[in-house]
């Protein structure tokens, strides 16, 4: 017999991202608008609501507007910063292009957008969603997916606290908890471990592209007042990226408190396993007209994260019996808008309209089937419709020469001439190139002025992990990192991994061995994704554990 409590709810929803929210909010919403009330209830594995989130971020409001018309009046943060200017820049090594607003269509000039921290929009939602009665329960991981014995999902357990690495109980030790609901939400974001299961089992994905991905490398700034303008964003693509035959680019947006948040974006699919997304990221910033925005600034906060790239064509089938996902747990984000919170917040409001007809009706367990038909309708669709080949074109056609038919594609897209196909993705797992076949990339030492190492950076995220806890970057066989990785790519998890969890030690005295640094661990999910044989396997840690990003 378990030794875990239980407790009902009418949903319980995985994650309190933008979408989880938004899904509790509407839950309570819609059920009121009926004079009826449902328990709802949200798992965060942060410390606190935020502490895991990291965007650029630059929002849409237009879901925000459909949630909570009166947002912009109600004290959320993000009003504070309207954008007001909207830069495209083409980078070679030592110069800048822009690009003229009428090169893009109109969609993609963030007329009607605001930028601020996507984690302090969160925690003012969280604020929102209990001023209806929805428990929000931080620090506490969804580690399990509970089934009852039909198979359908019953809810989840939370991971038990205070198991020792060796797997005996400490002297804290307290047993996870299950939650159960008569429908679950898995807003886990990016690559979530429990959606991850949940789309094998069920076989969600067999009738859409594999998903493909990029990382996102976030630092927050404080920059001289007098080069600070409040709502300036520009996004950048080209060099660095362009020497080495890969793809992805980079922001700069000006936000709140004379804070500049600066990103940048490599997409997972390249090649050439010496590649290392954070030192290309640190490379950018030496760019003449980056440097000169940082010259005398100071860095206060460093973090990353993966991000959903496949659109429309990658999105599963949403729904299960006794679940569904939303979120990036099933990849929502307009690619070439660099832009997934609208479309998230969207996802988890159409999931909660159907699951408040669902119980008000007396079902269970079943499909909500009313919540993909819902997604078919919607302007989210249309949205993602008419941007689905872009990241395809420009993989299969370069930045250049791609990037020029993704502009036509996305024109007449935009006139609703739709085109005739739908391009297909490869996995990014699948896509380096043997060690012997590229060119080894040898990147400057960090000068801790203006480019940094992977240690000072993670430290500034204030991640934090119980030590003595198991290691939550698994392994389904110990002996690949050495004996096929290392010969093959040497190593590239030592590379593609932002924090430094992965090194090979031992190397030079004929003895190399394959050592996690578990505590690094900033949960982007860049290893899961990018490992070439799959071979690592990321699960929760102890809940609370991992970065506190506190204005990201």
């Amino acid at each position: 017999m378990s030794e875990r409590e239980s407790m009902p709810y009418d949903v319980v929803i995985v994650g309190a991202g933008p979408a989880g929210l938004s899904a509790a909010i509407r839950l309570k919403q819609a059920a009121a608008a009926k004079e009826a009330d449902i328990s709802v209830c949200v798992l965060e594995k942060g410390s606190e609501v935020g502490a895991h989130i990291l965007s650029g971020a630059v929002i849409d409001p237009k879901s925000l507007d459909e949630l909570l018309p009166d947002w912009r009046e109600d004290g959320c943060p993000l009003a504070e910063v309207p954008v007001t200017d909207n830069q495209h820049w083409i980078l070679t090594k030592g110069k800048q292009f822009s690009m003229p607003h009428f090169v893009t269509p109109g969609f993609m000039h963030n007329k009607g957008t605001y930028t601020g921290s996507l984690g302090n929009l969160c925690r003012w939602l969280a604020g929102k969603a209990e001023e209806l009665g929805v428990e929000i329960f931080p620090g506490f991981a969804a580690a399990e997916v509970l089934f009852n014995e039909d198979g359908s999902v019953k809810g989840v357990a939370t991971g038990d606290m205070g198991v020792a690495r060796d797997g005996t109980h400490k002297p804290d030790y307290t047993p996870g908890l299950e939650l159960h609901a008569k429908y679950t939400f898995f807003s886990e974001g990016v690559r979530g471990h429990l959606s991850k299961g949940l789309i094998r089992q069920f076989a969600l994905d067999q009738d859409s592209e594999p998903q493909v991905y990029g990382l996102g490398i976030k630092e927050l700034w404080d920059i001289d007042p007098e080069l600070h303008v409040p709502g300036r964003v520009i996004h950048t693509q080209g060099w660095p990226l362009s020497e080495t035959g890969s793809n992805g680019g980079g922001w700069i947006y000006h936000q709140a408190n004379g804070q500049v948040s600066l990103g940048f974006v490599t997409w997972l699919n390249y090649s050439n396993p010496y590649l290392s997304p954070f030192h290309e990221m640190q490379r950018w910033k030496t760019h003449p007209q980056i440097a000169a925005l940082l010259k005398g600034a100071k860095r206060v906060s460093y973090g990353a994260r993966a991000i959903s790239d496949g659109g429309l064509q990658a999105i599963p089938k949403l729904v299960f019996p006794g679940g569904a996902l939303i979120g990036d747990s099933a990849g929502f984000l307009n690619v070439p808008r660099i832009k997934g919170t609208h479309t998230a917040m969207k996802s988890g409001m159409m999931a909660a309209e159907a699951a408040v007809e669902a119980v008000l009706s007396q079902r269970q367990h079943d499909e909500l089937a009313a919540y993909p038909a819902a997604f078919e309708q919607s302007w989210v669709k249309k949205e993602l419709s008419i941007v689905r080949n872009v990241l395809p074109l420009v993989e299969k056609f370069g930045d250049l020469i791609g990037s020029g038919l993704a502009g036509i594609n996305m024109w007449l897209e935009s006139f609703g001439i739709k085109m005739p196909f739908t391009m297909k993705h490869h996995p990014d797992h699948k896509s380096l190139w043997r060690k012997d076949m590229v060119r080894k990339i040898d990147y400057p030492k960090p000068d801790g002025v203006l480019t940094f190492d992977r240690l000072s950076s993670v430290f500034i995220s204030n991640t934090n992990h119980e030590e003595d806890q198991p290691v939550h970057l698994t392994l389904k066989d110990p002996n690949i990192p050495v004996e096929y990785d290392l010969p093959m790519y040497d190593e590239p998890a030592q590379r593609y991994c932002p924090a430094g969890v992965y090194e090979i030690v031992g190397e030079e005295e004929g003895n190399p061995k394959f050592v996690i640094n578990a505590q690094n661990c900033v949960h982007c999910k860049t290893c899961d994704i990018k490992d070439p044989t799959q071979n690592i396997n990321w699960v929760v840690p102890e809940g609370g554990g991992g970065p506190n990003y506190p204005n990201m």
